[in-house]
């Protein structure tokens, strides 16, 4: 007896199981304007406070900036490594621009100065990359100090910014920048000139500043900065100046900034910053 032949069903196609998404990773926000209590009569952020700050808001990175030094930087290290949170190694650095640059000195002779922080012609941000950037920031700092005459506030001038490139990375300051400045005193022309300075010393280590705190001058030069960054192919960086923990600690912050200046808190011509200058 002859069986029948027996039909081979046709195998179904496998389903492909599909790939276990990858969960999307949202960096977290790295403060990278800060300023501690060695911002003398200026920061009022204590190094162990910043510590605790920075690892409660779960952030992997904190740099500090303080004004014109590097007081802090030793301590900050060891602070923030032991909350393991990675150090950054900044300064916020006042620069003139007034020797190497004709039109903002022509800016200064007709009285475009601005004076809301009168550290001559703007605050930048230097960082250490590396371990030459590391020297070549307290070779800066040191200058700043030692190399002004007396009555002067500790500065660099740009001709000793443009010997010591090597290693940092440069933000362009923000409202107290010398970027911002001539564009908020109405000359676009000067902080073009400025921003191609830079921009030839640090190239891709160059990131346009962008802060928003609210104020008319943030928001006067927002537009041109943007300007010019996309017209030199520049990054764009948000940052936060920060001087103080929270919202609430922004009027003893603001009495600091009148010990500061020996000015009275009714006065309406003095230095100020917002409830948003917080951590």
């Amino acid at each position: 007896m002859i069986n029948p032949p027996v039909e081979t069903p046709t195998p179904t196609p496998l389903t492909p199981t599909p790939p276990t998404p990858t969960p999307l990773v949202i960096p977290a926000y790295v403060h990278l304007k800060v300023h501690s209590a060695y911002s003398l009569l200026e920061g009022a952020l204590p190094i162990s406070k910043l510590a605790k700050l920075a690892d409660a808001a779960g952030m992997p990175a904190l740099a500090l900036t303080d004004t014109n030094n590097m007081f802090g930087c030793l301590e900050f290290a060891d602070k923030l490594a032991d909350a393991g949170v990675q150090p950054i190694t900044g300064i916020s650095l006042a620069i003139d621009f007034q020797e190497h640059n004709k039109a903002s000195a022509l800016a200064a002779a007709k009285g475009l100065v601005h004076t809301a922080h009168p550290q001559r012609d703007g605050l930048i941000a230097l960082y250490a990359m590396n371990e030459r950037g590391y020297a070549n920031l307290m070779k800066l700092a040191s200058d700043a100090h030692l190399k002004t005459t007396d009555g002067q506030t500790p500065h660099i001038k740009i001709s000793n910014l443009l010997e010591h490139t090597d290693g940092l990375i440069v933000l362009t300051g923000g409202p107290d920048g010398p970027i911002n400045r001539p564009i908020v005193d109405g000359n676009v022309e000067v902080a073009a000139v400025r921003l191609k300075t830079l921009l030839a010393a640090f190239g891709d280590r160059l990131y346009i500043e962008l802060q928003r705190h609210s104020t008319e001058p943030e928001a006067l030069a927002e537009p041109h900065l943007l300007n010019l960054a996309y017209g030199e192919g520049l990054p764009i960086v948000a940052t936060n100046e920060c001087y103080f923990a929270k919202p609430d600690d922004h009027e003893a912050h603001d009495v600091l900034l009148c010990i500061a200046e020996g000015r009275y808190i009714s006065e309406d011509d003095r230095r100020r910053v917002t409830p948003e200058h917080y951590f």
